[in-house]
């Protein structure tokens, strides 16, 4: 073969080979993410023990299907700290590349939540920060629960490679950023645009599809996931104003329903609410069938208690249902001041019930004997011996002034009117007081 032929083999082979490549490449480019399997989670509402549990359902779906990527959509204004951090150990745990999606604000907990996961983004109106803890009652938390959230927040922003000044200017109202519409004394919100600029955010989309794209995704497949009935129905009963408003129902329920004849309304509603109490704690994971074993356990002793007399069964018994709701709450505190206020409510119910309603009506007729001997109906506690008046007899022992004597054949316990009587004088009964039968020496 001349040397020209051979240059024109190999022309034709590079020529070749390079179509080659370039069809696998256009073929690899066409096929990108069509074989990719994407999660997309909502994170809205309040941030608590339900959605903590939803996220877990959630993400081990995604985990068990094989899912290459997690998008996490979220819309909150924050919520518990402490189910914050669970479901910040709960990404951080995460093998699958995440992505949080601010499609409206991402405030206290949910900044929290978005730092956790590997890229953010935010739609054009969206928000980020504004982090503060704030107790239930709305004023700042004290100094040690302040200090352990700052740490988290910055702990969170460097776990993905973002400066943490921002993070913990969003926690601490003492950092001092002007520039981005946060002096001293007020916490950082990011906007959009802010966000991109400090790093906090990797883009800026009007929605889902503009995402897709951003990520490369967009021909992927597209799992969205749902909270089922039951976690919606967990999310709303764990929420702590909700918490003490079901306790205080079942306690009022179960008060009134001892007041009513047969088993009604005010009970239902009563037995209704303690169910969805421990219903939605164990669909939240709060708690197990040992608090459902102790809470049955505590109402049989209670029964049991208005058949055995004593008090021992009813205290064991309100003593399991009390330990089984400490045991159901995540906040021993605040189930603390719940319980109590079931408790006044039902206190009050009960007295305020007791003088103002016919108690023979309820479940006391069958508990209380009310049934009464009346001397009027002709009940006696004791025989009176009225018949003796005038009779006579003899005394057996001296009277000072009480004694024994000898009435119509019969020995009886004698009070003389207040003399004193020798033995064997003759006697005359003058009264009968109930069991005291006065008499009179004959002269």
């Amino acid at each position: 073969m001349s040397r020209f032929n051979k240059i024109i083999v190999m022309f034709i082979l590079l020529l070749t080979a390079f179509s080659y490549i370039q069809q696998t490449t256009h073929a690899e480019t066409e096929t990108e993410g069509e074989d990719k399997l994407v999660y997309i989670i909502p994170v809205e509402n309040e941030v608590e023990r339900g959605l903590e549990a939803f996220l877990i359902r959630s993400t081990d779906e995604a985990i068990e299907a094989g899912a290459n990527h997690i998008i996490f959509e979220v819309d909150t204004p924050g919520g518990r700290v402490d189910s914050a951090g669970q479901i910040g150990k709960l990404l951080q745990g995460l093998d699958i590349s995440t992505t949080s999606f601010i499609v409206n604000e991402a405030l206290s907990a949910g900044s929290y939540i978005a730092l956790n996961t590997d890229s953010i983004y935010m739609r054009p109106n969206a928000t980020m920060g504004a982090s503060g803890v704030i107790t239930a009652d709305g004023n700042a938390a004290d100094k040690k629960a302040q200090s352990a959230w700052i740490a988290a927040m910055k702990s969170a922003a460097e776990s993905n490679d973002r400066d943490p000044l921002y993070a913990i200017a969003m926690a601490d109202e003492t950092i001092d950023l002007p520039d981005y519409g946060a002096p001293k004394g007020k916490f950082l919100t990011l906007s959009p645009t802010d966000a991109v600029k400090v790093n906090y955010a990797e883009g800026i989309v009007k929605n889902r599809t503009e995402l897709l794209a951003e990520l490369n995704l967009q021909n992927a497949t597209i799992v969205e996931t749902k909270t089922s009935v039951a976690e919606e129905v967990a999310r709303f009963v764990t929420s702590p104003v909700v918490i003490p408003i079901l306790l205080s129902v079942a306690s009022l329920g179960l008060i009134v329903e001892l007041y009513t004849p047969g088993f009604g309304v005010a009970g239902t509603m009563g037995l209704v609410a303690l169910i969805l109490f421990f219903y939605g704690h164990i669909i939240a994971g709060l708690a197990g069938m040992e608090t459902v074993i102790l809470l049955i356990s505590g109402i049989v002793f209670i029964i049991l208690e208005f058949f055995v007399p004593g008090g021992i069964l009813g205290l064991i018994g309100v003593s399991a249902i009390v330990v089984s709701l400490f045991l159901s709450g995540y906040d021993l505190t605040h189930m603390g001041i719940s319980i109590m206020i079931a408790i006044i409510i039902g206190i009050v119910a009960f007295i305020l019930l007791y003088r103002r309603v016919d108690a023979e009506k309820g479940i006391f007729r069958k508990i209380i004997l009310r049934d009464r001997t009346m001397t009027d109906d002709g009940y006696t506690s004791n025989p009176v011996k009225s018949e003796l008046i005038g009779a006579e007899g003899t005394t057996l022992t001296t009277l000072r002034p009480a004694g024994i004597a000898q009435i119509e054949d019969e020995r009886i316990d004698v009070v003389s009117e207040g003399t004193y009587i020798e033995q064997g004088k003759r006697i005359k009964v003058i009264a009968v007081e109930g069991m005291r039968i006065v008499v009179r020496e004959i002269k």
